[in-house]
């Protein structure tokens, strides 16, 4: 069967990832992002919750040969660390000895991608706005966010990546007369907060595990960064009391805080700062279906079936519709027809869609 020239709507975790797979089988890649290249540009803090990278996002990147190099930028994490209101701790193993899950940077861990993939031969235009998708034409137009212009072009086969916000997605359902689409908000959002490195680089907490606050309905988690930094990441009610709402002066933050977290704001020297300044950020899960149209589009990662981040399983997920995907290729030898068709029924069964729809 035929290599398809290929063009992927989203230059994120899964879509970089998927360009990877794709390119090393001899494809024809190119990735269209909307955002400018963070790999030269300051990533802006707030959006950037850290990653648990776990066995089914693992494989993926070994199957395709680049898990040491993520190892690089990876911190093993072996269990949780617990922290009670009573300033007393409890740490809980993850499985057996030796088994761990891995803290990684969102923005380092998709930065190291994009690199993979320019490597192995990807083309990565960015500041491309997907606006519209032609399907009987097999065309797509994007804006250029910084000209203005539009630009049309062909693609043989298409995967929207570009997020639980997909732009490619929307496309897709507004033209398909039986779509079935939900997307459902929780009552909390999520803000980043950061305990900084010592003076020497050193960690301020024990460095490989999850750090957990649990305070009933909400919580503070805190994973490392290679360069002894945690990024700490606030889960809350919008709403109430306490909540984003309520905390709305400094001091009412350092007051809480001091409080209810008392042994993390010891070392969050910038608290207020970063509560202020950083966004609060909404907590969506996304369902739909189809995901495919025919032999060539399917929706891929959160465009697919966006999962809350406290799970720890979004990423993981995405990257493991990279890897079956994968293996579809090899059993149906590179015919899209029967690749996408199992690729849906594998990854959206009939039950899931069905069960759990509410």
């Amino acid at each position: 069967m035929q290599k398809k020239d290929t063009v992927i709507i989203g230059a994120g975790l899964v879509g970089s990832l998927l360009s990877i797979y794709l390119s090393k089988r001899g494809y024809k890649v190119k990735i269209y992002e909307r955002r400018a290249d963070m790999r030269k540009e300051k990533i802006v803090a707030g959006r950037s919750i850290n990653l648990a990278l776990s066995d089914r996002g693992i494989k993926a990147l070994e199957e395709v040969g680049i898990m040491d190099d993520i190892k690089k930028i990876a911190i093993p994490m072996h269990g949780r660390y617990i922290h009670n209101t009573d300033g007393s701790t409890a740490y809980q193993p993850y499985g057996n000895e030796g088994q761990f899950i891995n803290s990684v940077s969102r923005g380092e861990l998709n930065k190291k991608l994009m690199d993979l993939a320019t490597q192995n031969g990807v083309e990565i235009f960015f500041n491309e706005k997907c606006e519209s998708i032609d399907w009987k034409k097999n065309e797509i137009t994007f804006e250029n966010c910084t000209t203005h212009q539009l630009s049309t072009i062909n693609y043989q086969l298409s995967f929207g990546s570009d997020g639980a916000y997909s732009a490619a997605r929307l496309t897709h359902q507004l033209q398909h007369d039986r779509f079935q689409y939900q997307q459902y908000y929780i009552d909390f959002g999520y803000k980043e907060l950061n305990i900084p490195a010592g003076n020497n680089g050193e960690f301020a907490m024990e460095k490989n595990a999850l750090h957990i606050w649990p305070r009933g309905n909400y919580m503070l988690i805190a994973l490392p960064n290679i360069d002894g930094s945690f990024t700490c990441t606030l889960f809350f009610p919008f709403e109430g009391e306490p909540s984003f709402a309520s905390l709305d002066t400094k001091e009412k933050v350092k007051s809480f805080f001091a409080k209810t977290f008392a042994d993390a704001v010891a070392l969050m020297p910038t608290l207020e700062e970063d509560f202020f300044n950083n966004p609060t950020s909404s907590l969506v899960t996304v369902k739909c279906f189809p995901w495919v149209r025919e032999d060539k589009f399917a929706l891929i990662g959160d465009a697919a079936h966006a999962i809350v981040p406290f799970f720890g399983q979004g990423m993981n997920c995405g990257f493991e519709d990279c890897r079956v995907l994968n293996e579809l290729i090899d059993k149906h030898t590179d015919n899209w027809n029967l690749i996408l068709e199992e690729y849906q029924q594998l990854r959206n069964p009939m039950q899931m869609r069905l069960q759990n729809w509410h």
